[in-house]
């Protein structure tokens, strides 16, 4: 053994020596990381056949060995950590040869590739990082931030604190757009810090504020991070909790676990809103503080004025605080009493018992202690009951096709318990009505008569809902009956929404926040998976810029308002229509319905290609298309090069000698703070894609493979991965906004200024640790993502 050290070891140490020499070698990252791979390996696989790298493996053929099998110790548990005196023997790291181990290797990166990179399930995914990466350079360099920040110091700037209120406010928006930290720290270090400085704020705090809220990007969707941590994640948990199962005496995760051991993507961007959220208040409430306490290092600044329509007190409260509320609360009411509810008919034509047991129980005996273990003996006698039941009654009935009376009956029954109003129609609604009330808030002493014939137009598209439209109807009769109410209450929104162009503040927000709100909402609410809805950032995004361009020359956006309309009509209609045209017989509203939906399909695309044309020839498209393809290149390429460092630490058995290492513990939670703590010390000097494709495939199989709700386990390495971006001496963030601070900040601002925020990302993940619903609790109430 060379130095006393076990041959792994020593290439575990070679290995990470070439990767850190590659890094600060000043090659890019992304061929650094494939280079020092295939270097290590050599070294290693030099050092092998000259006989001075030696593996102590355990004897299993030794009588100890046989001993701890016999009382039913599993081979896996069996480790030199967990149990340092069995027997050992000397082996080579490579017991066929480097040459058997390369050729392994090559034929595996060649296939990961395939999978992972060309073709395979994930590459959809991966898909969704180059349009939202797409999405968040498009909408940088249509200068929003510089907007957003105008604005919110009008509106925060006269409270103590208020300009670093703002920064936060405007770093948790462009994380919720772009999700790009680097973009983002620049950014509001190039607008936000000379006014800061200016306005006699200290150097400590303005600095401190501004690293901390561009790296807000990292935990709120949509997060490049949690995109690439979900598609590990969910391959991670499936095989940590199959392993798992087996080892338990079951025969796969669904039987042990009682649930399919799944992550997405999507559940993941649920379960980070709460926590980005927290930490965004803890920054805000931090600046506050800091100015209450300290009134000469962040004083109140008054901007100036943003003019608009003088109103009383009591005129605001009424019409942006007191009528929203009353209807949202009615709807809410609506909803409990019955008089809104689901007008879903769907009846399956195959039927079978719904009845089955909460848990699988015809298992093995070593399975039922297990399960019993993990679940409890409550929950187990529960099961077993259920089962007993439903063999009493014949077993499990097999599935079979209702007749045409059968589903007729069903769907009779759901018409006569659905509720008179939809709740899809009640929101629209709702929604339309906050328009309504809010544009009259505007203009209190302005011509009331669009917007009641707004308001009447809402009530008459409740009562007709309610009176005329029956939970059967088409959607073509609906759209006839609830058209002269629409007609009405759209005339309405459309002075609503002039009105409410009037403020700056909303005419600022209101549209990147649509689209933020059209991204978001359509992964949070399980209508689809990450990747169509970056294609539609990624449009709307070309879309927004493309308009505030025209606007900057004095021309008309008409267009591309239009084709916005359009997409929204082209959703509606495939929402509310049957649009498979190849079906036997299709009636001819869903006709018109299909001609309408391509009508608005081809004018949307029109709109988007009108978009990239304004943009391209303004200068602007070039360099965001550059961008693009130099942030996905690097990505990918990363992707490729870590594969293969990965490769080299298994071939050599360094991945199964940490895994070993991490399960000698007893204490899960010890082994998940052990591996939280090796992560926040290498983010000092690794990126977060290379943590993320070479640090948790290795560390992945032992902290997914617990009891720890595996969503929780990435929010908390995202948070972590976070807090190591933040601190000192090697943060990222901090060398981003070095190289745009003007000269009179120093890098000692930058670092003083920066720790109390690191602790405030401490005290949030601890309170993350403490309090695991804050991540569980939005998945649990959304549907799947």
């Amino acid at each position: 053994m060379l130095f006393g050290l076990d041959g792994v070891e020593l290439g575990l140490i070679i290995v990470f020596l070439c990767l850190f020499g590659g890094i600060l070698s000043g090659f890019p990252v992304a061929f650094a990381i494939g280079g020092s791979a295939v270097i290590s390996f050599g070294i290693i696989a030099a050092l092998d056949s000259a006989g001075i790298l030696v593996h102590q493996a355990i004897d299993t053929g030794s009588a100890a060995y046989g001993a701890l099998i016999s009382q039913g110790v599993h081979p896996d548990t069996i480790s030199h950590f967990r149990f340092p005196d069995l027997p050992t023997v000397d082996v080579a790291l490579f017991p066929q040869g480097w040459e058997t181990a390369m050729d392994r290797n090559l034929s595996f990166i060649v296939n990961r590739m395939n999978e992972r990179v060309l073709a395979g399930q994930s590459i959809e995914t991966l898909l969704a990082v180059l349009m939202f990466v797409l999405m968040g350079i498009t909408l940088e360099r249509s200068k929003i931030a510089n907007d957003l920040l105008t604005t919110m110091a009008r509106v925060f700037g006269p409270l103590p604190g208020g300009l670093a209120v703002s920064v936060v406010v405007v770093g948790a928006f462009l994380a919720a757009s772009t999700g790009i930290v680097g973009a983002t720290v620049v950014t509001m270090g190039l607008l936000s810090l000379p006014t800061m400085l200016r306005n006699r704020y200290s150097p400590e705090l303005a600095t401190g504020v501004i690293a901390a809220s561009g790296t807000l990007g990292q935990i709120i969707p949509p997060s490049i991070v949690i995109v690439l941590l979900g598609t590990l994640a969910g391959d991670l948990y499936s095989a940590a909790q199959e392993q798992r199962a087996q080892m338990a005496g079951c025969s796969d995760a669904l039987t042990y676990l009682g649930e399919a051991a799944v992550v997405s993507v999507g559940t993941l961007f649920q379960a980070a809103i709460l926590p980005g959220i927290l930490l965004a208040v803890l920054y805000a409430a931090y600046a506050f503080g800091f100015a209450l306490l300290n009134p000469s290092k962040a004083p109140p600044v008054r901007m100036a004025d943003q003019g608009g329509v003088a109103r009383d007190r009591g005129e605001a409260l009424t019409w942006f605080l007191a009528a929203p509320a009353g209807l949202i609360a009615a709807a809410v009411l609506a909803t409990y009493a019955g008089l809104a509810g689901s007008q879903d008919l769907t009846v399956s034509s195959v039927t079978g018992n719904s009845e089955a047991a909460t848990l699988r129980t015809n298992v093995s005996e070593q399975c039922k202690v297990s399960m019993i273990e993990l679940h409890g003996q409550e929950k187990w006698d529960r099961a077993v009951a259920q089962q007993q039941a439903i063999d009493a009654s014949g077993g499990a009935i097999e599935s079979r096709r209702l007749s045409a009376e059968e589903i007729a009956e069903i769907r009779a029954e759901k018409i006569a318990a659905a509720a008179p109003i939809s709740t899809s129609v009640l929101t629209a609604l709702v929604f339309l009505a906050l328009l309504l009330v809010t544009g009259r808030g505007m203009a209190p002493a302005g011509d009331p008569r669009p917007l009641v014939v707004g308001g009447a137009g809402v009530v008459l598209a409740l009562l007709a809902d309610a009176l005329l439209i029956a939970p059967d109807a088409t959607p073509g009769t609906s759209f006839v009956i609830l058209a002269l109410p629409l007609t009405m209450t759209l005339y309405g929104a459309r002075h609503a929404v002039g009105l409410l162009g009037q403020s700056e503040l909303l005419r600022v927000v209101f549209p990147p926040l649509v689209l933020i709100v059209a991204v978001l909402g359509s992964i949070l609410g399980g209508i689809t998976n990450p990747t169509p809805a970056a294609a539609l950032g990624a449009g709307g995004a070309l879309m927004l810029a493309a308009y505030r361009k025209l606007k900057d020359e004095n021309r008309s956006g008409r267009t591309i308002i239009l084709a916005a309309f359009a997409i929204v009509i082209m959703i509606l209609v495939g929402v509310n229509f049957d649009l498979r045209i190849a079906r036997e017989t299709v009636p001819a509203e869903d006709w018109i319905a299909f001609l309408v939906a391509q009508g608005a399909y081809h004018f949307a695309m029109f709109g988007i290609l009108y978009s990239c044309w304004v943009l391209f020839r303004s200068g602007v498209l070039p360099p965001i298309v550059r961008e693009t393809a130099k942030v996905t290149s690097m990505v990918f390429t990363i992707l490729i090069g870590s594969q293969l460092l990965n490769l080299v630490v298994i071939s050599f058995g360094g991945e199964h000698y940490i895994q070993q290492f991490l399960r000698s513990f007893d204490n899960e939670f010890k082994v998940f703070l052990i591996v939280m703590l090796v992560l926040f010390v290498l983010g000092f000097v690794l990126d977060f894609l290379e943590i993320i494709y070479i640090v948790i495939p290795i560390v992945g199989p032992v902290i997914y493979g617990g009891t720890f709700d595996p969503k929780w386990v990435t929010i908390m390495i995202a948070v972590n991965l976070q807090t190591s971006f933040l601190t000192p001496p090697f943060g990222f963030a901090l060398f981003y906004l070095r190289g745009v601070a003007p000269k009179e900040v120093t890098t000692m601002h930058i670092y003083r200024g920066i720790i109390p925020f690191v602790l405030i990302q401490v005290l949030g993940l601890a309170i993350l640790w403490f309090f695991p619903g804050i991540v569980t609790i939005v998945p649990s109430l959304l549907p799947s993502g």
